[in-house]
Order: C-alpha cells, then sequence, then structure tokens
C-alpha cells in the first residue's frame, strides 16, 4: 500500500515537472514572436498615431541618426526658457571729495594715518558686488607736495589703502582735478597703484599704449568693458610730453575705445565725469552726451561730479528701439563741505548705485535689476574718524546734531534729506529703506 502512494506522488512531482517547462518554452515563443514582429515593423515603417492631444505622429525609426525631432516638439524646446547664467553685479559710490578736514580725520594718534572710517559702514556693499567703483575725484600726490583740499587737491596715500582693504576693485581718475599736482602728482598716483595690481585704475594713462588698452571685467562667463572720461582738468594742461595722460570726453578718442569694447566685451559701462555743479538735475551737455553714448550701443552710464545727486533714468534709441540706464550723477560720497549757508546739506546727500546683469536665452547681456542706498556724509567736528559715511535709513538724529554741518545750515534735517532723495530719484528712494531695486522686464 504504501508504495502505491510513494508511485503516486513521484507521478505527481513529474506532472509539475512537465507544466513548468512548457510554460517557459511557450513564453520563451511569445517573446521571440514580439521581438520579430518589432523589428518587421521598424523595417516596414509603419507610423502610431497617438491619441487626441498628444504630440502627434512619431515613427519608430531603424536607426539613431535618422530620428527627425517632430514639429510640435520643436515648437515646445523653442518656449522652454534657456538657464540663465549667475548674476554680475555691479555697484558704485559717487565723488571722494576729500576736503582737508576729510584728509586730517585719518590721522591718529601715534603719528599715523588710517581711513577705514570712511568706508565702515558700507562694506557689505562694497564686498558683496563682483564690480565695486569709487569715484576717486582727487589726486594721491604724495606728502612731499602737502596735502590739501579746495581748489587744488591733494589727498593721502592711505586713503588708497583704506579703498583696496574696503574691497574696491576699480577706481576712477578721470576728474576735473587730475592735473591739480601737475605731473608729479600724476606719476605719483600712477606709481601708488602699482601696488595693487588687481585693482583696475581708468582714467589715466602711463603710456599711449595704456590710453588704447581697455578694461574688461571677466565674471561668471560675462566680460564687462569699463570706460571713464572727463570733460576737462579746470584750465590745467596735461604734460606736453604725455598728451594721452587723462581720457577726456572726446568723440573720436570715444567712439575707438566703444567700438573696441563691443568687439571684446559683452556689455558696456561709460563712467562719466561731467554735469554742473550743484545742480540737481541733468545739464544739455549731460543729455547730450547721453543720447551720444546711447546711440553708440553703451549700456549703462553712471557719473559723477556735480557733487549733489542726480535722476537715474531709461535712454531709448530712437533708431532700434535699444535703451540704456543712466546715473546722471550719484553726488559726493564723502565732503568735508561745511559753508555756513542754507542748502549746503544737498552735498552731504549720496547715491550708490547697484546693477545686476545677466546673460539672456538669446546669449546677450542684460540688466534685470538696479537700485540705490541713499547715503549721508557725517561731517563731524576735529578728531581722528569724526568725518564718514553711512547709509541714509541707518542716520540717527543724534549723529545729525553733532555735526558741524547742523550748527551751520539750519535745513539740514532727517526729513529734508528725506525729501530732497524722492524729488531726485522718486520711485527709486522708498523712505526708511536702506535700499530700492527694481526688476526690469524683457
Amino acid at each position: 500500500m504504501a508504495n502505491k502512494k510513494r508511485r503516486r506522488r513521484r507521478k505527481k512531482n513529474n506532472n509539475n515537472m512537465y507544466k513548468i517547462l512548457a510554460g517557459a518554452f511557450g513564453a520563451t515563443i511569445v517573446i521571440l514572436l514580439g521581438l520579430c514582429l518589432a523589428f518587421l515593423i521598424s523595417e516596414s515603417g509603419i507610423g502610431f498615431k497617438k491619441t487626441p492631444g498628444t504630440i502627434s505622429e512619431a515613427k519608430v525609426l531603424g536607426t539613431y541618426e535618422a530620428a527627425v525631432t517632430p514639429p510640435e516638439w520643436a515648437m515646445l524646446e523653442k518656449n522652454v526658457p534657456m538657464e540663465i547664467s549667475q548674476t554680475v553685479s555691479i555697484m558704485m559710490i559717487g565723488d571722494m571729495l576729500m576736503h582737508l578736514n576729510v584728509t586730517e580725520s585719518g590721522y591718529v594718534g601715534d603719528g599715523t594715518r588710517n581711513y577705514d572710517h570712511l568706508f565702515q559702514r558700507i562694506l557689505p556693499d562694497i564686498q558683496q558686488a563682483d564690480i565695486s567703483i569709487v569715484n576717486e575725484e582727487v589726486m594721491f600726490g604724495g606728502e612731499d607736495l602737502g596735502f590739501s583740499g579746495y581748489p587744488m587737491f591733494n589727498t593721502a596715500d592711505e586713503v588708497g589703502d583704506a579703498e583696496a582693504k574696503a574691497g574696491f576693485n576699480v577706481i576712477l581718475h578721470a576728474t576735473n582735478h587730475t592735473m591739480d599736482k601737475g605731473k608729479q602728482g600724476l606719476l605719483h598716483t600712477l606709481n601708488f597703484w602699482k601696488k595693487y595690481p588687481d585693482i583696475h585704475v581708468l582714467g589715466i594713462n602711463e603710456t599711449a599704449e595704456a590710453q588704447d588698452q581697455l578694461t574688461i571685467v571677466e565674471k561668471n562667463g560675462m566680460k564687462i568693458a569699463l570706460l571713464n572720461y572727463t570733460y576737462g582738468l579746470n584750465g590745467m594742461p596735461m604734460p606736453s610730453d604725455m598728451p594721452y595722460a587723462v581720457n577726456l570726453i572726446d568723440e573720436t578718442l570715444m567712439a575707438k575705445h566703444i567700438e573696441k569694447a563691443h568687439e571684446q566685451a559683452d556689455f558696456v559701462c561709460v563712467l562719466m565725469h561731467w554735469g554742473t555743479e550743484y545742480q540737481l538735475f541733468a545739464s544739455s551737455d549731460q543729455k547730450y552726451w547721453a543720447n551720444w553714448l546711447c546711440e553708440h550701443d553703451v549700456d549703462l552710464v553712471i557719473g559723477a561730479h556735480p557733487h549733489v545727486v542726480e535722476p537715474v533714468e531709461w535712454i531709448e534709441d530712437p533708431k532700434d528701439g535699444d535703451r540704456m540706464l543712466c546715473y546722471y550723477s550719484l553726488g559726493n560720497y564723502i565732503t568735508g563741505t561745511r559753508a555756513a549757508r542754507a542748502g549746503v546739506y544737498e552735498q552731504a546727500i549720496g547715491g550708490l548705485a547697484k546693477v545686476e546683469v545677466q546673460k539672456n536665452g538669446q546669449g546677450k547681456v542684460v540688466i534685470t535689476r538696479y537700485g540705490l542706498v541713499p547715503t549721508v556724509a557725517n561731517i563731524g567736528r576735529t578728531g581722528y574718524g569724526n568725518i564718514y559715511t553711512c547709509p541714509l535709513s541707518e542716520y540717527t538724529e543724534e549723529e545729525r546734531r553733532n555735526t558741524i554741518l547742523a550748527s551751520n545750515d539750519p535745513t539740514f534735517t532727517l526729513e529734508n534729506c528725506e525729501k530732497l532723495c524722492e524729488k531726485v530719484w522718486g520711485d527709486l528712494y522708498n523712505a526708511g529703506e536702506r535700499e530700492t531695486m527694481i526688476s526690469v522686464e524683457y
């Protein structure tokens, strides 16, 4: 009896084995038939229709090389925005108007000089920008020539050391005071900056070749050209053997530089020393040159010299519709002005320009955001560090009250400072805000 049961179990096990083998064989046949069918279809070029609402008609082709993107796919790809490159940020402060009392504010008690206090309150703005520009209104003529203020300026080399330490990497020297101390002062300034080879010095030139060598700053895959010119030299002559010493506002020179800049860079920024002193609006001369620069496809203009702030506006070229952003004047960053008259406080108000550029989907570098940080120069009394500059939004009533300006100008109030900024800058100023930035739509 037991033997019969064992024979039945072996027979049952054999049957199960046959079923497994048969199933595997059948599956193999189905797979082989499917592969053959797919091969025949691919060779015959038979197409398949997609269901309504999807991209229609895509062929299964024999080779990858033969594949063609359907028109509908190409259209979708065209409308997908390209990845935007990183931002390049540009910032610039206004005039470093180093009156003698400002130079004296850097005298440390031990007989040395230090000017870190001039930039302490805006260090983040300087150091966070890719391109940080300062308009060096006056020259470093050397101590041997004597430090002096208005009208023939000469300040201490240590001011330049403080600018380098703060993080400025572009210095503008084409101003109406460039030749205040003659050739000796010019050469001393040029030699001073050689100790900082990573800092770009614009507007003054040691050789004719240097005048034709443009400053191009390359960052994040973008090349930014920076050019600097002044309207004049206060009647002082250039050295007879150095007619190239200072970049003057001149159509021939500027056109040559701008043409070369377009060949070498993606974005052209011109830094102009121009305008009418103490005038809160752009002069006809500034308007003329701004339109001329726009017609020559300049992208950005930032101006200096009037010693007060002036408007910011977009200028459009009527021929092609291209636009150029223009800051007519950033006013004074630092000043020691202390005349006893109403309204002189306007010379203590400045603006820190901020511009961000990116490469758009067509590969063109464009301005995507721009704005201002309103600043005020605190003109204190005698002593080390008593003159400095800070954002207007951080300036306190106690600071204002303790200045010489508060004693000499009855109109110097925080309220009037705010009204001035609102009058000149409009939407680019928001009272109480440290900075205002506007995004640009394209």
